[in-house]
């Protein structure tokens, strides 16, 4: 018999002799345990779709920008407080002194980027003394050639006296002024080259192959950060920002600051579409509006300044104004298109060759004129000179008039400067146009009538007419008087006319409105 205690042993001998063969097992299967390796589970790995990148066009046009630092003997007027800036939640006194933005303000003076209108600095003793140079603004600017000559803005170089081209690379070189452009908002400089180095250049591209919706790649120097690369689509074309006479402007999405001025808008084969020039901006930054003055544009000015230093265009003499559709119908027109002559200059080409003011102007050698905008466009580029054909509807009918295109002077405006009405000068004897809704009455010096009230719920309030303007003529018939005025107007509706041309002189200017006349 066995015991329990006898059977202990061999229970022992049992388990152990297990246990070990349990280990083996372990071992056959996995190794060696010191050596047992962890499982874990794989990284989350994404396999992107294949999107246009913008690295090439970057790397290739980079080095043909550069950043423009003008110096002048005038001083930026100081900030008004009006422009704000975050600085990632600390103030501007917060900033390290290295921070580029503190070094750009200190250096420029003011938070406006020292693009601000200069006042007058450095004058002491009677104006004896001049001021020392001192940095006033900076902006961007692209080589055009590959021995230095560079394309900016007319805004940027204005008023400077000495001019500094920093390069892609940081090196800093001097630079001239060549010629610069007003009109156009267009300059040229170019850089000291002793050492005749060949620059990386850029070329115009065609812009009339230009679409809304095409990519464009900004490329400057805003704020003084240095080479600052944005984005977006040609957002529309032919803007018009009241800048002068030629706006044609392209207005891209791509985010352009102070300082991108004078930067060039790329396509992605590399070549310049614009050139970056203003921002609509209520807020003082970027909201995605900017305009850039178009490569076809800039092309032909470019290479006039280049050659010449200066631009020369062609002059008519004539202020004018566009048709609207009452214009239209005023005059007897079938479309609401040409330029409407306000005010030939005295001794203009247009007023020796017999332009006369309530002339509109359809036809230029036979094509058609679109609008004011193209006449004027139109009559810069031609050679001063040349002797060309315009068609004008005056008294309902087309007339072929022969003007010898003059020359444009500096000093010379686009439009004609007219002698403002004094809205002091009021006549006793009013008389009312019920019709109209206005009260008239003679002017002093016998020219025209003044316009002594205006019924707020009149056609002519809704039009712009105010007290104090002066009318001068109604379809292009001089007017004196009240009964001048409805003699013209009486004739009109005989005529099978809804509307009538009045010319007005006010504040800003001389220009056509049409009033409904009805039936009386």
């Amino acid at each position: 018999m066995f015991t329990q205690n006898s059977l202990r042993p061999s229970l022992k001998t049992v388990l152990k002799t297990s246990t070990v063969a349990g280990l083996a097992a372990v071992m056959l299967a996995t190794g060696i345990p010191a050596r047992i390796a962890q499982s874990f589970a794989e990284p989350v790995k994404v396999t992107a779709p294949q999107v246009a990148s913008f690295g090439d066009v970057v790397d290739a046009v980079s080095p043909a920008v550069v950043s423009v630092r003008v110096q002048s003997d005038v001083k930026p007027v100081e900030n008004d407080g009006n422009f704000t800036f975050d600085f990632g939640g600390r103030g501007f006194d917060q900033l390290p002194d290295d921070h580029p933005l503190k070094r750009f303000f200190r250096e420029f003076g003011g938070q406006d980027g020292g693009q601000s209108a200069p006042r007058q600095f450095g004058e002491k003793d009677g104006g004896k003394r001049k001021g020392h140079l001192r940095p006033t603004s900076q902006g961007s600017g692209f080589f055009i050639s590959e021995d230095g000559y560079i394309v900016t803005n007319n805004h940027v170089v204005d008023d400077g006296a000495a001019f500094t081209v920093i390069m892609h690379d940081g090196t800093e070189l001097d630079a001239k002024l060549v010629g610069k452009d007003s009109r156009t908002d267009l300059a040229v400089l170019k850089v000291d080259n002793k050492e005749n180095r060949k620059f990386t250049y850029v070329s115009f591209a065609d812009d009339s192959k230009v679409r809304v919706g095409d990519w464009v790649v900004a490329v400057g120097n805003p704020f003084g950060l240095g080479g600052t690369v944005t984005a977006g689509i040609i957002s529309a074309r032919g803007r018009n920002i009241g800048s002068g006479p030629y706006d044609d402007y392209l207005q891209i999405d791509a985010a352009v600051n102070r300082g991108n001025s004078g930067g060039p808008a790329f396509n992605l084969d590399g070549q310049v579409v614009g050139i970056n020039t203003a921002i609509f901006s209520p807020s003082g930054g970027n909201v995605g509006i900017a305009f850039a003055i178009p490569a076809s544009v800039a092309k032909d000015v470019v290479a006039e300044l280049m050659k010449d230093g200066k631009v020369e265009r062609g002059w008519l003499g004539v202020q004018i104004q566009p048709v609207t559709k009452d214009i239209a119908e005023s005059l007897g027109l079938a479309d609401a298109q040409g330029a409407l002559v306000v005010e030939p200059q005295s001794g203009s080409p247009g007023e020796k060759a017999g332009i006369k003011k309530g002339d509109v102007i359809t036809a230029l050698d036979g094509d058609t004129v679109k609008d004011s905008r193209d006449l004027a466009k139109r009559v810069a580029v031609i050679k001063p000179g040349t002797t060309v054909d315009l068609s004008v509807w005056r008294n309902g009918k087309s007339e072929t008039v022969k003007v010898e295109i003059g020359r444009l002077e500096s000093d010379q405006q686009a439009s004609a400067s007219e002698q403002q009405a004094n809205p002091d000068q009021q006549q006793s004897s009013e008389q009312e146009l019920a019709d109209l809704g206005i009260s008239v009455s003679p002017a002093d010096d016998g020219n025209g009538v003044m316009v002594a009230a205006v019924d707020p719920d009149s056609d002519a309030s809704d039009r712009g007419l105010k007290a104090g303007d002066r009318i001068t003529t109604v379809n292009n018939q001089e007017v004196k008087s009240a009964e001048d005025i409805t003699k013209v107007i009486d004739q009109a509706r005989k005529d099978g006319r809804s509307k009538a041309l009045f010319q007005v002189d006010t504040d800003n200017g001389s220009r056509f409105l049409a009033l409904p006349i009805g039936q009386g």
